[in-house]
């Protein structure tokens, strides 16, 4: 068990929220969810930052933003004036990633906390689906999916199965940017959305969907 507060990344995404979902579950209280503007590339998930919205507003939880155009130095004060124990990230398998939030934390003077860290990604996609998140595709890979499968929705691994075997060459949890997701149900909110559609777009290197969030 751990003891604490933390701040955990958001997008809305599987990874992130199911981090946070373990770390509660494991004692660390998690009051803050933290957005990055991204400085690489157009966001799918910042250009959608209403949705982020949404979910805070419905886990009770504050939401902070960080403009990544300051630096990770910058980031790492930012975190540090925060009441904080923890800084919480979804990484299973990028080493260079869970590398830079170590550092990150180490600067900020907190403990990274990565709970899917070495997992394997379909077992790990199983047991979200089975601790009863549901998601929806929000974004895809121009070179590695279909953009068929926008808004493709995961209510079980029924669906992941499915899924799985239209795309075999595909992570189980996107882990190399394949697609992008947002969580629609889980038992960190307080009501299950569903996806509305504004529009579909394209950017440099991703088809993705301009959206909003639909209680019930």
């Amino acid at each position: 068990m751990h003891k604490g507060q933390g701040v955990a990344f958001f997008s809305g995404g599987k990874d992130g929220l199911y981090s946070v979902y373990l770390a509660e579950s494991a004692g660390v209280h998690v009051p803050y969810l933290l957005a990055l503007k991204t400085t690489i590339g157009l966001s799918p998930h910042w250009e959608n930052f209403g949705a982020l919205k949404t979910l805070a507003e419905s886990m009770g939880k504050e939401l902070l933003t960080f403009d990544m155009a300051g630096g990770s130095e910058a980031l790492g004060e930012f975190i540090s004036s925060l009441d904080v124990d923890y800084l919480i990230a979804g990484d299973v398998l990028l080493e260079d990633h869970l590398k830079w939030v170590e550092r990150l934390a180490k600067e900020a003077g907190v403990k990274p906390l990565e709970p899917l860290w070495g997992r394997n990604t379909k077992k790990l996609a199983e047991e979200i689906l089975n601790s009863g998140f549901q998601y929806a595709i929000i974004a895809v890979n121009k070179d590695r999916l279909d953009r068929k499968w926008l808004g493709y929705t995961f209510t079980s691994t029924e669906d992941l199965e499915r899924f799985l075997e239209r795309n075999p060459d595909v992570d189980a949890v996107g882990e190399f940017a394949e697609f992008h997701t947002i969580v629609l149900a889980s038992p960190l909110f307080e009501e299950r959305f569903s996806v509305e559609v504004l529009s579909r777009e394209e950017s440099e290197r991703y088809y993705w969907l301009r959206f909003r969030l639909v209680r019930g």
